[in-house]
């Protein structure tokens, strides 16, 4: 397991984000440099956990707990043979592209080391929006974005540091629950019903995702 790519991106005007002030950093590129990453602070206030990376809408984007974003080399390949088009690294607008890594498959809660220094953890799946959209520039692509259900992980830095393409990939925890990326995704967007089954993974779930699971819980119960 290994990273392929670090991509940055920096703040563009498009016509197709809501973001008021019309920028985005959505388009990152993979940079040869090592990469300082770091918690950004809380939603809101903190972008990005790699320097020199622009997070634009920080309301819904960004923060302590979605501070990088990690996408499988695995998956662009398979988009890329749906789509027939090519699909370089960073084109989902993620920060890091892996190989052998499947995040679909990973447990929320579970921790990687890359590199020397870095452990980062797994906290949710991407949720597709309009400027994602706008970006591919494929028809109906939030629809066949979710319908597919690997969304790549937003991750939370536990220990900071340099990481550079190249850098080798570590599992070193995985929680004994069963929660993985993909049944968050599922019980986030298609499948409501299943948001009570995400609560074993307790506080190393995203905090919206958890809050929706306990009201969830309270309304319908299991």
């Amino acid at each position: 397991m290994k990273l392929l790519s670090v991509n940055l991106g920096s703040a563009k005007a498009v016509p197709y984000t809501d973001n008021p002030e019309g920028l985005t950093g959505i388009d990152k590129r993979p940079v040869d440099g090592p990469v300082r990453v770091a918690a950004p602070g809380p939603k809101g206030i903190g972008g990005s956990g790699l320097a020199g990376d622009a997070v634009c809408k920080r309301q819904h984007h960004g923060g302590n707990d979605q501070a990088v974003y990690a996408m499988a080399r695995e998956d662009l390949d398979d988009w890329e043979r749906e789509l027939a088009r090519p699909l370089a690294n960073g084109s989902f607008g993620e920060n890091l592209t892996t190989e052998g890594l499947d995040i679909s498959g990973a447990l929320i809660g579970e921790r990687w080391r890359i590199g020397q220094e870095v452990v980062l953890e797994v906290t949710c799946g991407r949720i597709p929006c309009g400027t994602f959209q706008g970006h591919l520039g494929e028809q109906r692509w939030v629809k066949r974005f979710t319908r597919k259900g690997a969304p790549g992980a937003y991750l939370r830095v536990i220990e900071p540091g340099g990481i550079r393409s190249g850098d080798p990939v570590e599992i070193v925890h995985r929680p004994e629950h069963e929660v993985t990326v993909a049944l968050q995704f599922r019980a986030s967007t298609t499948e409501r019903e299943l948001l009570p089954r995400l609560l074993p993974a307790g506080a190393a779930l995203h905090p919206e995702s958890l809050a929706a699971a306990r009201k969830y819980l309270e309304t319908y119960g299991s």
